[in-house]
């Protein structure tokens, strides 16, 4: 069966959606399988950059890319959703199969707040697909109450775990030093842990935060340098995959206090490197991070609950090691690429017959 993944560019955007498509593209096994092409629908820059590609993007989608059984569309939320509308509704005139792939963070905060019209235009987009894939059994269940369709299942996120290997280290050497990845701003916690760190530098001058990212780089720079917290944050700015390896094997702990999120790729790719994991019970992290086993959960905005579960992993040295050989070991068994692709491929031949 021939696959076309839409998505925003592999190496031309940034984001877990990117990521997905790269591993994806890289399985020799799911290749194997499917006649699998990428198709970029997306790519990163400037408002009008944007609008023009997609323009362009889609036009050539639509005069050239019609001999594909399987169209497997990755979305996020706010515009994602719409002009991904124009790939599903296309493929579906074809009479051909849709897969939707909803990945966007805040996906039912965006959806809460459009009109009417709009709701109706994102059921409208959901109904028309054969079958919508959920990050984790939270999001599944959340959608279906809302979409009331039977076409939802869940497919957690999974990453080839081998190429974080270098990026482990020695607890009891890192244990000082946290790492958050991702888009920075408020709603990754990114200013919250700045007042973490703020609260307990005195008693633990040894912290070191970096912030690698998108998003409110300089923002965040401003905030440091007013609170005079430099000797204790580093926003180092958007982290290339080198990069990224060099900043985690550096650092012990992954943070992410996010407000929203669906199953961030930076709490897997931490869990593969033997991290300990600080984040929020929201989306599908309460299903990958167990309070007090292989990480600590807290509430979104907890300052407080922040700073205690830095403190502890930095005086806790049982705790650190037991967190890093629970993340290795749970990734192998339940979040590897290999078993995300193979459920992806059980998705795929569930058309077979009808393709």
């Amino acid at each position: 069966m021939r696959v076309l993944e839409i998505g925003p560019s592999p190496y031309r955007s940034k984001g877990g959606m990117a990521t997905v498509l790269r591993e994806i593209e890289a399985d020799k096994d799911m290749c194997s399988r499917f006649h699998i092409e990428i198709y970029d629908s997306y790519i990163d820059g400037s408002r009008l950059t944007v609008l023009l590609y997609s323009v362009f993007a889609f036009l050539r989608f639509y005069f050239t890319k019609r001999d594909f059984d399987i169209y497997h569309i990755h979305a996020a939320s706010y515009g994602s959703t719409f002009r991904k509308g124009w790939y599903v509704s296309a493929a579906k005139r074809w009479g051909k199969k849709v897969v939707l792939h909803v990945h966007g963070a805040a996906y039912l905060v965006f959806y809460e707040q459009l009109s009417a019209g709009k709701k109706a235009r994102v059921r409208s987009i959901w109904e028309k697909c054969d079958t919508v894939i959920a990050l984790s059994e939270d999001w599944k269940s959340r959608f279906q109450k809302i979409f009331h369709s039977r076409n939802i299942v869940a497919v957690n996120n999974g990453i080839h775990a081998e190429q974080f290997e270098e990026a482990r280290c020695d607890t009891a050497s890192c244990r000082n030093c946290f790492l958050l990845l991702g888009r920075l701003g408020k709603r990754k916690g990114a200013y919250d842990v700045v007042e973490a760190v703020e609260s307990i530098r005195t008693e633990f001058p040894a912290v070191k935060v970096y912030m690698a990212g998108d998003g409110e780089v300089e923002e965040l720079r401003s905030v440091v340098e007013k609170k005079k917290l430099g000797r204790y944050i580093d926003i180092v700015g958007w982290a290339d995959f080198s990069r990224k390896l060099g900043l985690m094997k550096e650092c012990g702990t992954i943070l992410l206090p996010s407000y929203h999120e669906g199953l961030p790729m930076t709490i897997l790719e931490g869990m593969a490197a033997g991290k300990v994991i600080i984040s929020t019970d929201v989306g599908g992290i309460p299903e990958v991070v167990q309070d007090g086993y292989n990480g600590i959960i807290i509430r979104p905005g907890d300052i407080e609950a922040l700073g205690a579960a830095m403190k502890r992993v930095m005086t806790d040295e049982s705790f650190d090691a037991a967190c890093s050989e629970h993340n290795r070991d749970k990734i192998q068994r339940e979040f590897s690429s290999r078993i995300m692709h193979q459920r992806l491929a059980d998705i795929f031949m569930e058309f077979e017959d009808g393709i």
